[in-house]
């Protein structure tokens, strides 16, 4: 545990990967329905659905904001700057997975393959993103395979 971070370093680090559990949610379509208790996962991020389907844009807009604000900001803790643009990578991820699996999906159609693909990558999204708010709440930096990597050479 990293002690000399404040509690509003790791909560505000922990709170930037609900943004892209948020946009997990849709491949979890079919986990979510087989076993409703997993909905308790929707509750928060609520408040990013609410802030997203009532202003035009908000995605790209706190992509922006996030991009421009917090990550390009040198007065801002680099914990903070690593672990945003760890979650802005996973959202940038689930995009392209997205789009792949709407032509996965049209072309098998509601598969078991199409099913299992979306579970995994619903799975493997979750994980990632409890995995960096437990470290960030913890005050460790979260190491995620390949991404970690990709953000330290991003962020100074």
């Amino acid at each position: 545990m990293n002690s000399e971070l404040d509690i509003k370093d790791r909560l505000f680090s922990a709170l930037v990967y609900l943004i892209p559990l948020y946009y997990a949610l849709p491949f979890g379509q079919f986990l979510l329905r087989q076993f409703p208790v997993l909905q308790i996962i929707e509750i928060p991020v609520i408040p990013i659905a609410i802030v997203y389907g009532s202003i035009p844009f908000a995605g790209f807009i706190v992509f922006i904001a996030l991009y421009a604000a917090v990550i390009n900001n040198p007065n801002i803790s680099r914990f903070i700057r690593f672990n945003t643009m760890q979650a802005i990578l996973i959202d940038v991820l689930l995009f392209v997975i997205g789009l792949i699996m709407s032509f996965v999906a049209q072309s098998f159609g509601a598969t078991l393959i199409t099913e299992t693909l979306y579970n995994l990558v619903f799975l493997g999204s979750l994980a990632a993103c409890v995995f960096g708010i437990v470290e960030s709440i913890r005050g460790n930096y979260a190491d995620l395979p390949v991404l970690s990597e990709t953000v330290n050479n991003q962020v100074p």
